[in-house]
């Protein structure tokens, strides 16, 4: 399978998905102006990979920001993810937020809930958090 990796970019998330180093991570920012269309190269490559997946699949969600669009895009995201540990294959879930960040914190405790899949909760220290959060205010006023 071919590596898909997009560089974040302003509004637009990075994007690893590498079958064959097993890294899997969604990360930065994710509001793309039409999130479908953005994110159609994702579910396409994860239809691929479902087909033939690693013994052990972890999938990364490393975000700063998102808006109510890309909330639904990343739902649908983890829940092609649920559909391969159905199939009988080991898939985890790490969901990382800065901890002073109760949103993200909630947002992946609300994905948690929803799923029955490993999920697992990863705190870390940001010492950007209060940008990140600010410009993300400013954003959704724009």
């Amino acid at each position: 399978m071919e590596i898909l990796s997009y560089q974040p970019e302003g509004y637009l998330p990075g994007i690893i998905l590498d079958k064959e180093s097993g890294k899997f991570e969604i990360s930065g920012k994710t509001c793309p102006e039409d999130a479908i269309e953005f994110y159609e190269p994702v579910f396409e490559w994860l239809d691929e990979y479902a087909k033939n997946p690693l013994d052990e699949t972890i999938f990364d969600f490393k975000l700063t920001y998102f808006n109510t669009v890309s909330s639904k895009i990343l739902m649908m995201i983890m829940l092609r993810l649920e559909e391969i540990a159905e199939d009988g294959h080991n898939v985890k879930i790490r969901w990382f937020y800065p901890e002073d960040d109760e949103d993200l914190e909630e947002a992946g405790e609300d994905y948690e809930s929803m799923l029955e899949i490993d999920f697992e909760m990863v705190p870390y220290q940001d010492e950007d958090d209060e940008d990140d959060y600010t410009q993300g205010l400013i954003d959704s006023l724009i």
